[in-house]
């Protein structure tokens, strides 16, 4: 096999017992990374969720109801990127590479590092990453979520019943609400794995964010959580809760770098971080999977298991990412984390939240 073997060698670090060993070498063997002859990506209309211009409120009409989340935004570098990006020498340079012009003029930066909002004929940047970009673009569904049961019914009347169909009403309108944690986790794999070949070889963009981790980078400077605590604080996750964004957070990103391998044409640092991101995130479903033995990881196991990580393999990944995804949101929807304990030991510590 030609190929990179780091991937393999690393197998006996992740301290599986003796008897699960023999069996994880053999499932190991699927993902080493054969990086071979070129061949077009298939195409997917697996993506996240697009922000459409069209459809963008902008953060402003967010905080007409939501003024400690946007508050609590606005510290973050999600927000600051609209200021800072364009000026540093690094963006600069990976435009010149790409031949492109400003950074907040193309398509290839603005889709993850910046909102566009069209007004008339006219579309421009009007934020940087915000609300919509990760919850998605609200005209659509903004009457919806703020639809508490009639004109005169307050958030603090609606019945629970209410509760759950404005949910499903605003997420078939286009929402990622946070009840199902995929929703969100896939928006943030769609830019933290850099799914690009041409930005990665040739503009010398990062290949993705290589510590990203769900719970670490979700719950330190952009949490949000003032929902729960009617505004006066920002509530910190529950250990229950932690767990399901810990598998969730390994799910969504294998699906995301499946599909990023599936769109390699040639042996270079895209498709090799890739292919060694998806790896080893397989050997991370595979830890959590002997801990808690869920049906929905099983099911996310068993379709990587199906996807080497090579190229000319566009059909097979894709379709395995598919899959990983479909289980990702069913693990969300349905995972009870009381009864995740188990995976403590892999959650991180919260002096490592970013």
């Amino acid at each position: 096999m030609n190929g990179i073997m780091t991937n393999q060698r690393k197998t006996n670090s992740l301290g599986i017992s003796n008897d699960l060993h023999r069996s994880f070498v053999a499932w190991s063997l699927v993902i080493v990374l054969q990086l071979a002859a070129p061949c077009a990506a298939a195409e997917t209309n697996l993506e996240p969720l697009k922000c459409d211009p069209a459809l963008v409120l902008g953060s402003e009409s967010c905080a007409k109801c939501h003024e400690n989340e946007v508050r609590q935004w606005k510290q973050t570098p999600h927000c600051q990127t609209f200021e800072t990006l364009h000026r540093k020498p690094e963006a600069k340079a990976i435009t010149k590479r790409l031949g492109l012009s400003t950074v907040k003029r193309n398509d290839t930066c603005v889709k993850c590092h910046y909102t566009q909002q069209q007004k008339g004929s006219r579309v421009r940047v009007v934020d940087g990453v915000s609300c919509e970009s990760c919850h998605g673009a609200s005209k659509n569904w903004t009457p919806l979520h703020n639809d508490y049961g009639g004109p005169n019914v307050t958030k603090q009347m609606e019945s629970a019943e209410h509760r759950q169909q404005r949910r499903e009403a605003s997420i078939a309108a286009g929402m990622n609400n946070p009840t199902n944690l995929y929703l969100i986790a896939r928006q943030c794999l769609a830019c933290h794995t850099t799914p690009d070949e041409q930005l990665v070889n040739v503009g010398g963009h990062q290949p993705g964010s290589p510590d990203f981790e769900l719970v670490r980078w979700s719950q330190g400077m952009v949490r949000h959580n003032f929902l729960r605590t009617n505004g006066t604080s920002n509530a910190t996750a529950t250990p229950a809760e932690l767990r399901v964004m810990y598998v969730v957070g390994v799910m969504a990103d294998l699906e995301a770098s499946l599909r990023a391998t599936s769109k390699a044409t040639k042996k270079a640092p895209f498709g090799t971080a890739s292919a060694q991101r998806a790896a080893g995130l397989k050997r991370k479903l595979y830890e959590i999977q002997q801990l808690i033995e869920d049906p929905n990881v099983q099911q996310a196991m068993d379709a990587a298991l199906m996807a080497p990580l090579k190229l000319n393999q566009q059909d097979v990944l894709a379709s395995a990412a598919e899959s990983v995804g479909k289980a990702a949101f069913a693990f969300a929807q349905s995972a009870d984390g009381n009864d995740l304990a188990a995976l403590d030991s892999l959650l991180p510590d919260t002096s490592k939240y970013k």
